[in-house]
């Protein structure tokens, strides 16, 4: 199935383009879920805003762990069939989230969503490697991350509608009509040679891979410390969609900030990457590190700013803004911009530690920084909004808007407690960074 290695191009054979447009409807679907996925745990479920942390917590971190033990169980059932099972579980799991709503069920079905979701990272991606050639690999997987992002914008900026138009619970079903589709598309018309690769990896093979990611001291060590940024991150799904609805009423649309960040990496990490790629990886993750907690002070400053521009901020005389979804903005896109300093380098930093031949199973755990994230993550956010930015229905009944102001007048707080991550987070990073030169120092 590979392409013929006569030259650099962008033709690619139809599976390609038929493994990209099952991403776009995945990832759509995906993004569509999860950005209202604690809104839809704590308003349509039930669950408490600290319960909501632990159990969107685990989902989210268990989605970035398993890949790599559902991948290798996909090399041996073959892409299709791997691919019609995936989209399979995600049609089943989404639907019934639109349907039963009891806690045990939402939590069975859920499982069903992280299943199917484990396995399309490994099948989608290693399509795409078997589709393209040496020559034109580099081509094929930037058109990809461009997929990637296209159905991760289009998913957010759908769901509002849906949300506001008809109900939360109705999201789940958008979700499931765009794995169906995909499904539709494994079944009847994605072909690919299943002859299986002679370097597949069994799940013990995953397993010792695992092992020595955490015995392997620089390794695991820059895996937590970027775990920092990545905390910071998951908040555009942990803590932002509620604290903006709570701040701002229900004709607010975080989904929409949301979509700042995959803007902004869109645009400019092609040029950050290709500006920093003389500089050593751990040096260029610095830079990102450094910017981060940036971030969460934007977020925290909305209040700052309405004390000056009182409850609208003129743009350029073309429309106004409420000043905390100016700061917000803002602080996506600060976050969309240290993303572009780390991501590509902390992968390359991490392949680079990976023994010859092992590369592959290696990569597998490359976001295993987003598993210890997820769980810290979400279920500080959990805490944090019950202290700082309470559901309305715990609110005492019968307040007033004066009162019920009061219990959310320190709402920005909880952002500080992320820029303390982040900031911990870049020192860290940067110990980390003289201490391994002045080690690779003296071996030299």
């Amino acid at each position: 199935m590979n392409q013929k290695t006569q030259g650099e191009s962008w033709s690619f054979p139809k599976e390609f383009w038929l493994a990209n447009l099952m991403e776009l409807c995945e990832r759509a679907a995906y993004y569509g879920f999860f950005i209202v996925l604690t809104l839809y745990l704590t308003r349509i479920v039930g669950f408490t805003d600290i319960e909501t942390g632990y159990v969107a917590g685990i989902f989210f971190a268990l989605l970035y762990f398993f890949p790599p033990f559902v991948g290798a169980i996909s090399d041996k059932i073959g892409f299709k069939n791997g691919l019609i099972l995936a989209f399979s579980l995600l049609t089943i799991g989404y639907f019934f989230l639109g349907i039963f709503h009891s806690k045990a069920l939402v939590i069975f079905f859920l499982f069903i969503v992280l299943l199917g979701g484990s396995f399309i990272k490994p099948l989608i991606t290693g399509t795409v490697a078997k589709t393209t050639s040496e020559v034109n690999k580099a081509r094929g997987f930037s058109l990809f991350y461009w997929v990637v992002n296209i159905g991760a914008f289009g998913g957010k900026t759908v769901v509002p509608s849906i949300r506001q138009g008809i109900g939360l619970e109705y999201v789940n079903f958008f979700s499931s009509g765009m794995a169906f589709l995909a499904l539709l598309f494994a079944i009847f018309i994605f072909k690919i040679d299943e002859n299986r690769e002679q370097n597949s990896k069994s799940v013990k093979d995953v397993l010792l891979a695992l092992k020595k990611i955490f015995t392997t001291p620089r390794l695991i060590i820059l895996t937590l410390i970027v775990a920092g940024f990545w905390i910071i991150q998951h908040q555009l799904y942990a803590t932002m969609p509620k604290y903006v609805i709570r701040l701002l009423g229900e004709s607010a649309k975080p989904e929409w900030l949301a979509n700042v960040n995959p803007l902004v990496v869109v645009i400019f990490v092609v040029v950050i990457t290709q500006l920093t790629k003389k500089f050593k990886p751990v040096s260029v993750i610095l830079i990102g590190m450094i910017i981060m907690p940036f971030s969460a002070l934007a977020m925290s400053l909305s209040q700052t700013l309405e004390s000056f521009t009182g409850n609208s901020v003129d743009i350029f005389g073309m429309f106004s803004l409420h000043p905390l979804t100016v700061m917000m903005i803002i602080g996506i896109g600060i976050q969309g911009l240290a993303e572009c300093f780390i991501s590509p380098r902390f992968l390359e930093y991490f392949a680079n530690q990976a023994p010859e031949g092992e590369e592959g199973v290696y990569m597998g755990f490359s976001h295993l920084h987003s598993f210890f994230s997820a769980l810290i993550g979400f279920i500080m956010s959990g805490f944090l909004l019950d202290a700082y930015c309470p559901d309305p229905a715990t609110l005492p009944a019968g307040i007033t808007e004066v009162q019920k102001a009061a219990y959310y007048a320190d709402a920005h707080v909880l952002w500080y407690y992320f820029v303390a991550i982040a900031s911990v987070a870049a020192i860290a990073l940067f110990i980390f960074r003289y201490v391994t030169n002045r080690i690779d120092a003296k071996k030299v």
